[in-house]
């Protein structure tokens, strides 16, 4: 089997033998992490998308006149849905994944910033699931008014489906836990460490663009 293909079959398998696919990350041979690029690529574009979905600015898209006067249809909601996943999905994947390497470097490690983006972006793999488990089942429940001020998804149901969704996010930074700890091989404590890393310099990265 060629590494390209191996490579696509771990993008699902990260979610049922995370282990696995964690440990195939240690590989450091150059066809090896060239057959990883577009799989990595997948899931920052999908994971990015579920970012920009959860985002105040998508709650109201629909609304009449919402982008900048203009009413958005659904066809100009998918197009824009996608450019936007993907440029913030890019923008994580460099700017968390930096921060990640920097959490890791603090706890010890000698590993690549490369290896910790890759660790980032397969730790994503259940926030990229949730586009298609989750965002199908918001749309049949409260049609438009998912994506629209007020309307049937702002009382109980609303709350629900977003608890739902939190679920994702939930098994996405455990699964980064899980990661760092069988990449590095380190105990869980020694992983936790390195996200709170993580998040202290993300919290000073934005600190100081809010100076800036």
């Amino acid at each position: 089997m060629s590494p390209e293909r191996e490579w696509w079959l771990r993008v699902p398998g990260v979610l049922v033998r995370p282990r696995n696919v964690f440990l195939a990350l240690r590989i450091t041979d150059s066809d090896d992490l060239d057959a990883r690029q577009e799989p990595v690529l997948l899931l920052v574009i999908l994971a990015g998308m579920a970012g920009v979905l959860s985002t105040t600015a998508w709650d109201g898209i629909l609304d009449p006149g919402a982008a900048g006067g203009v009413t958005v249809d659904w066809l100009t909601f998918v197009v824009l849905t996608f450019v936007a996943g993907a440029l913030e999905g890019a923008a994580a994947y460099f700017v968390v994944g930096c921060a990640l390497y920097l959490g890791a470097r603090g706890m010890g490690s000698l590993g690549t910033a490369r290896l910790a983006r890759q660790v980032l972006a397969f730790s994503c793999a259940p926030l990229a699931l949730s586009l298609f488990v989750t965002l199908p089942v918001g749309l049949a429940a409260f049609g438009g008014d998912l994506f629209r001020t007020g309307g049937r998804d702002s009382g109980v149901g609303g709350q629900v489906y977003l608890a739902w969704r939190l679920v994702f996010v939930l098994w996405s930074l455990g699964l980064l836990v899980y990661g760092i700890r069988t990449v590095y091989g380190w105990t869980w404590g020694r992983a936790a460490g390195a996200v709170g890393l993580l998040a202290v310099f993300l919290a000073g990265f934005v600190v100081l663009t809010t100076v800036l």
